[in-house]
């Protein structure tokens, strides 16, 4: 069963495996301690530490083994914020991040703190002018991820960081996506991985705080790490983790083209063999590996279903898969269709042919939701109430009413596709739905589809027909 969700998880890679396996013999003694067991743990730890920083671009001391890539996230936003607290308590990311970076800068607007959210376009980048503009005098500290991990666009971090460096605010690079291609250009100050990305256990991040940085770690602090991470290190996994990262690195040239070709198929083609389907993210500044597309009439979590079923493991940052049942924060911010999400990403290794029998057997997929659902052109009567206008006969109306109060995603969305040629050119369809969703896929639709867009009033969707 093809697995094409690496952007979660990568499949432990065999030199991890090896690593692993060796390290459980030798570096399961605490490195801490002097007697033999402890001192030959300590070596392990240490070559880790090595060939960590030799793949991010960092001196060894730098770099800090912490639980997760979440962790050292969290653990980097709040030592950044707690060294600087001096200068200011203002913190800057863009409206893309990791839910970690969002949930730490939630944590400090509590602590009385200052967010600024930068905005990205609809392909998901952020403009450097507009970030740096953002930068106040006492702004503390800026976050801005290398990739995105829903859709794949690579950020301008190098650019971002000179203007950083400009104003004196250190950057923090979350790169948890993008280091197994390479490491991240840029005079940043703070970096973070997580080795699950790059085909290593999970349960292993990284956070690098070059020289210079005022960092503190707020809290209670333990000797290991810095002081940057609490209890004995995962010696075993750490060993593993850096294995992984320096292999897939030798592999990167060369999958990396492989795979960017085996993406630009997908892009081309699933727009072509999908009707109604929107390729979201940078179609040239992405990662290699990963192409996202949502689809009209479709709900997400359905979807991912049908294509398991089929033999494919693929992801989504559909609102539909949340237990929120609140859209993609990624989605929202650049404005894009978010019902039908589908995120694909694939291994290392993957045989072309993988791609193409997922390409036969996603309109099938698609196909069985939107008749689950009863979208355009299906008799099944979802439940949503049109009104008519009173004293219009047919053929005269110039306004509808769609009543999808209570519906789901995709409901509101589909109705309104149902009735929009019942009204004439120029006619209006108000659509009354209090899905979250529906602020974002009810603007989404009109623009794939021609419509225009008035506006929103609390439930209230206005919608004019323009062809």
């Amino acid at each position: 069963m093809p697995y094409f969700d690496t952007a979660s998880a990568a499949p432990l890679h065999p030199v991890a495996r090896q690593a692993l396996t060796a390290a459980l013999d030798e570096g399961w003694a605490d490195p801490a301690r002097l007697h033999r067991e402890g001192r030959r743990a300590r070596m392990l730890l240490d070559a880790a530490r090595e060939t960590a920083a030799e793949a991010v671009g960092c001196r060894p001391d730098e770099l800090s083994f912490t639980s997760s890539g979440t962790q050292a996230l969290h653990t980097g936003v709040a030592g950044a914020l707690a060294g600087r607290s001096r200068v200011g308590r203002g913190l800057t990311y863009s409206a893309v991040e990791h839910s970690a970076v969002l949930h730490a800068g939630e944590a400090h607007q509590r602590g009385g703190g200052t967010v600024t959210e930068v905005p990205v376009d609809r392909n998901g980048r952020v403009d450097p002018e507009v970030y740096g503009a953002s930068l106040a005098a006492d702004t503390a500290l800026a976050c801005l991820q290398s990739a995105n991990h829903e859709v794949g666009t690579v950020q301008p971090v190098a650019e971002v960081a000179g203007r950083c460096r400009e104003l004196g605010v250190p950057l923090l690079v979350d790169a948890a996506q993008s280091l197994p291609w390479g490491p991240v250009e840029g005079d940043w100050s703070l970096l973070t991985g997580s080795a699950h990305k790059w085909g290593g256990p999970p349960g292993v991040g990284l956070l690098v705080v070059r020289k210079g940085t005022r960092f503190a770690v707020p809290g209670p602090r333990d000797e290991r790490e810095s002081g940057r991470a609490v209890g004995v290190e995962n010696v075993p996994a750490i060993v593993a983790a850096a294995a992984s990262l320096r292999a897939v690195r030798e592999e990167a040239d060369a999958e990396a083209g492989r795979l960017r070709s085996l993406v630009e198929r997908l892009r081309e083609e699933v727009p072509r063999v999908v009707p109604d389907t929107e390729v979201v993210g940078d179609p040239v500044r992405r990662l290699p590996h990963l192409v996202t597309f949502s689809c009209l009439y479709v709900d997400g979590e359905a979807l991912l279903h049908a294509l398991n079923e089929r033999g494919f493991s693929v992801s989504s940052g559909s609102s539909c898969t949340s237990s929120t049942l609140t859209p993609s924060h990624v989605l929202k911010a650049m404005g894009v269709l978010s019902e039908g999400n589908v995120r694909v990403s694939l291994p290392v290794g993957t045989p072309t042919e993988e791609v193409e029998r997922l390409l036969t057997v996603l309109p099938g997929a698609v196909a069985s939701v939107r008749q689950h659902l009863g979208g355009p052109g299906q008799e099944e009567d979802r439940g949503a109430r049109v009104g008519p206008e009173e004293g219009q006969p047919d053929a005269e109306r110039r306004e509808l009413t769609v009543d999808a109060l209570g519906r789901r995603c995709p409901i509101p969305v589909i109705e309104l596709a149902r009735v929009i040629d019942r009204v004439p050119v120029g006619g209006l369809v108000r659509v009354l739905a209090d899905d979250e969703a529906a602020r974002l896929d009810i603007p989404a639709w009109c623009e794939m589809r021609g419509q225009h867009f008035e506006g929103v009033s609390g439930t209230e969707y206005r919608v004019r027909r323009r062809s």
